[in-house]
C-alpha cells in the first residue's frame, strides 16, 4: 500500500485539515508528523504555496520531496501583490527590480529548462509578462533583449 501523495501548501503553515489529511488520513502514516516535517522544511517559504511530495511505506515511514514554489509566487511576494493583472499587455500592477529577478533566477535555476542564470533571468521575465509586472520600470518585453546584448551582464553575472 505505499505511495505517493503531491500536494500544494503554504510554506511554514501546513495543517491537518486539507488536502494532507484527508489523503494521509487512510495510510499508517501519522498526519501530524507528516505536517510538522512539512512545516520545517518550508519555513523560508512561509506564506508562499510550495509544491510537496510525500513518499510513505506501509510501515508508516515517509519522506518528503519539497519543490520550488511557483514563479508568479516568488515574483508576487517579492514584490508584495497578491494577483497579477487581468490586462496584462496594458494594465501593470507592479514593479521588480532586477536583482530581484536574479535572486528569483538563483532559486529556480535548478528546475528550468536554462543553463545559466542569464537565461534564468529571461525565463522569469517571461511570467513578469504574464503578471503585469515591469522591470526597472520597463515593459518585460524588452527585458531579453536587453540581456542578450549584453545591458545586464554585471548584474546576471553568476
Amino acid at each position: 500500500m505505499a505511495g505517493t501523495v503531491d500536494v500544494l501548501v503554504e510554506g511554514g503553515r501546513a495543517n491537518p485539515g486539507p488536502p494532507i489529511g484527508p489523503v494521509l488520513g487512510p495510510t499508517p502514516v501519522d498526519v501530524q508528523a507528516v505536517v510538522s516535517k512539512i512545516n520545517e522544511v518550508t519555513a523560508a517559504y512561509d506564506g508562499t504555496q510550495v509544491p510537496v511530495k510525500i513518499v510513505y511505506e506501509d510501515d508508516g515511514s515517509f519522506e518528503l520531496e519539497v519543490g520550488s514554489p511557483p514563479t508568479a509566487a516568488l515574483i508576487k511576494k517579492e514584490i508584495g501583490i497578491e494577483k497579477g493583472s487581468g490586462y496584462s499587455k496594458r494594465s501593470f500592477v507592479g514593479d521588480i527590480s532586477v536583482e530581484q529577478i536574479k535572486k528569483i533566477a538563483a532559486q529556480k535555476l535548478p528546475g528550468l529548462l536554462a543553463y545559466d542564470l542569464k537565461n534564468a533571468a529571461k525565463e522569469i521575465s517571461g511570467t513578469c509578462v504574464a503578471l503585469g509586472v515591469t522591470i526597472d520600470g520597463k515593459n518585460p518585453r524588452d527585458f531579453k533583449e536587453k540581456v542578450d546584448s549584453g545591458v545586464y551582464d554585471d548584474t546576471l553575472a553568476e
